[in-house]
């Protein structure tokens, strides 16, 4: 009698380990999720740097979830993939982002490709109508004032 009750508890022990085993492992399984959107390839050949409107690109590929400070000075389509591995922290596995900039008639003046490597910004594709830089960050104004300022001048009084 005492054999039969063991018996019936191992194999009750064994059905629910058997139950639980598939359960545990799928836990340990990683999974993916996308966030936000970038176009592909096929749709950025077809704008034209320096002949696109600023509605033709919507048109084209739609508008993005985000935009430059100033109006229609840029268009940022953002895209990352994201690795969910059990308990632990999700973690970023790829990022890009498609930086399309317009001069001031609205026409497309850039197209940059931007790409996250080793938590790096990393340029995977550039194309440019001109090369000048449009505008000058505010690092460099900042380190360009240096020396321009004379002690007399802040502490004289007007």
């Amino acid at each position: 009698m005492r054999d039969r009750v063991t018996m019936k508890i191992s194999r009750r022990q064994i059905v629910a380990l058997a139950l639980a085993a598939p359960l545990g492992l799928a836990a340990c399984t990683a999974t993916y999720r996308n966030h936000g959107y970038v176009p592909p390839d096929e749709e950025l050949a077809q704008v034209v740097v320096g002949q696109t409107s600023l509605g033709e690109l919507e048109g084209l590929i739609g508008r993005p979830s985000a935009q430059g400070l100033l109006t229609g000075s840029a268009w940022y389509y953002v895209g990352s993939r994201w690795r969910f591995y059990g308990p632990r922290e999700p973690q970023e596995i790829d990022r890009q982002v498609v930086a399309i900039s317009f001069d001031e008639s609205g026409t497309v003046a850039n197209i940059e490709r931007f790409g996250l490597e080793r938590g790096q910004v990393v340029v995977l594709s550039r194309r440019v109508t001109d090369s000048g830089i449009t505008s000058i960050g505010l690092i460099r104004q900042l380190l360009g004032n240096v020396g321009r300022v004379q002690a007399g001048e802040l502490l004289s009084e007007t």
